[in-house]
């Protein structure tokens, strides 16, 4: 049996049983995402030259991009950016190897550039990454000591840190993930005039959930005041209709708003060029945003640790988010619905990733004594997870796991 795996009850409330929950998404167009996303871009594209190149993934870690937030002036019918936002993607890489006595240098930022621009045109349809944004990158060789540490077939930590992760989500989780996917998803062919910030924060006090959602609106879809207000209209319709699908038969009571700080006496109207507050007022950093599992949730465990960006073979603030999350949700299929898993994976720099110094599965429930009838269970899952944790990273570089 696996060392280092512990499980246990935790004497409390289950989260989504308790008086008051809070729970927020940072959608694909916030700058925080962007930049999460971009960071994430980046190291997929190092990941397959490395593999291309030599067969393996090399050392590198791109998770400390920018965005710096430009100008615009948005108008009925269409406005112009003024000044495009910079974006600069930073971080280490393996920028050249040693063969045969022979120093030979790698295409990294030629990779990352084309990467990133991609994904910006692929994404933000109302964006011309060409003229509308200034793109940069700096990437430099690691350290020494990291670089020693990252060792492919050995997979050693390279950080003594910790990952955390919990399920199941709550209704006030899948009401703001679904949401914004929703939003971002099948609802743009509707309502092509939304932008694709969008950010969702909802609060539960008993069962009545307040839904706060803002939404940057595309200029050149809407000719005037009206136009935005009515669009205003139909997007809280369409948003309360498909919230009511997933709270389904919960004994749920749900208060929508929609771009609270509008004033429409004012002229003050969440109205931009690109539907993305980048183009004027907001900046973004890799690890401002959501968690590993898409969701900022303050009555969960949390980790600081920025997951996109980071390299998938050696990387704890990277693999354990991912890993913990994964694990929780399996483990919670075998326990009840009622029942909140807890996980937290603590590592030790330099021993294998798939031999963590601690292993923590805290399991909530009205009930403690159901605990010691899935404990075997929650062991064996774990230990699986560690035994196959390749698979994990698999998985990051075929982009099949969320990162944000």
């Amino acid at each position: 049996m696996a060392k280092n795996i512990y499980v246990e009850t935790l004497d409390k409330t289950p989260t989504p049983m308790g008086q008051y929950e809070l729970v927020e998404r940072k959608g694909i167009g916030h700058p925080d995402s962007v930049a999460d996303a971009l960071a994430e871009e980046v190291s997929r594209a190092l990941c397959r030259m490395y593999k291309s190149e030599f067969g393996k993934v090399l050392h590198h870690n791109t998770d400390e991009t920018q965005i710096v937030a430009g100008m615009s002036k948005p108008a009925y019918g269409g406005g112009t950016i003024v000044n495009p936002a910079y974006i600069m993607l930073v971080g280490r890489a393996t920028t050249y190897v040693e063969e045969n006595g022979k120093t030979v240098s790698l295409p990294c930022i030629p990779e990352a550039l084309k990467a990133a621009t991609n994904y910006l045109r692929k994404t933000f349809p109302n964006l011309d990454p060409e003229s509308e944004i200034i793109l940069d990158a700096k990437l430099g060789q690691g350290s020494d000591d990291l670089r020693g540490v990252y060792q492919t077939s050995k997979f050693l930590a390279n950080d003594t840190s910790f990952g955390v992760g919990y399920a199941p989500y709550s209704i006030t989780d899948r009401l703001v993930l679904e949401t914004e996917e929703y939003i971002n998803g099948p609802m743009k062919k509707k309502m092509p005039q939304t932008g694709q910030d969008v950010k969702v924060m909802a609060s539960r006090v008993g069962r009545d959930v307040t839904m706060t959602v803002a939404c940057a609106m595309v200029d050149k879809h809407i000719e005037d005041k009206s136009a935005y207000i009515s669009s205003i209209e139909h997007l809280k319709d369409l948003v309360y209709e498909n919230a009511l699908k997933i709270i389904g038969d919960e004994d749920v009571n749900l208060i929508l708003d929609i771009n609270t700080a509008d004033d429409y006496d004012r002229d003050v109207l969440y109205l931009t060029c690109t539907g993305l507050s980048q183009e004027m007022g907001d900046d973004g950093s890799v690890g401002r945003g959501n968690r590993a599992n898409g969701l900022i949730t303050p009555f969960r465990p949390m980790s600081m640790e920025a997951t996109s960006g980071k390299n998938p073979i050696t990387h704890i603030g990277k693999i354990y988010n991912i890993l913990s999350t994964q694990m929780a949700e399996d483990i919670s299929k075998s326990t009840t619905p009622d029942a909140e898993v807890l996980v937290r994976i603590l590592s030790q720099i330099g021993s294998p990733v798939s031999e963590p110094l601690s292993c923590s599965i805290q399991i909530v429930t009205e009930n403690p004594r159901d605990v010691k009838k899935w404990k075997a269970e929650a062991h064996e899952i774990a230990a699986g997870y560690l035994a196959n944790i390749d698979k994990v990273t698999e998985n990051i570089i075929s982009g099949k796991t969320r990162t944000f």
